[in-house]
């Protein structure tokens, strides 16, 4: 079995292609999340299939304590889930970028989240080329 990471070069910095995903990225929507995705940005220099970011909106959480800790749960959902979406995409022979907005109005809980990010991973499998 493989070792559920999640690098840094697998985390989505660079505001060039975040701007991108904002403007003319496709639109997939899972509550709690809205996933901002595209193939045609260019990821060539990662070598992992995804790259991705978590965005939680201020406007929602005003204190960073509560923001921080709703990207933590997001973040480690998505490295114990992501498996599945390499393989397809690496079948696929596919590189995305992808942004997680949280949209829930309060902090869900742990399992919620998983739960919600198996069912957002298996519809973007279905959506990715």
């Amino acid at each position: 079995m493989e070792r559920q990471t999640f690098r840094k070069s697998e985390r989505l910095s660079s505001r060039k292609i975040i701007t991108h995903l904002f403007e003319k990225g496709k639109v997939q929507n899972g509550f709690p999340f809205k996933a901002l995705w595209d193939t045609a940005v260019s990821v060539t220099a990662s070598k992992f299939p995804v790259q991705m970011c978590v965005a939680v909106p201020k406007k929602s959480f005003r204190k960073a304590h509560d923001r921080n800790s709703i990207k933590r749960k997001v973040r480690e959902a998505y490295r114990k889930n992501k498996a599945s979406l390499y393989l397809t995409l690496n079948e696929k022979n596919v590189k995305i970028s992808l942004l997680l907005i949280y949209v829930a109005k309060e902090e869900l809980t742990y399992e919620n989240i998983e739960n919600k990010m198996i069912a957002l991973i298996e519809q973007l499998k279905k959506n990715v080329a």
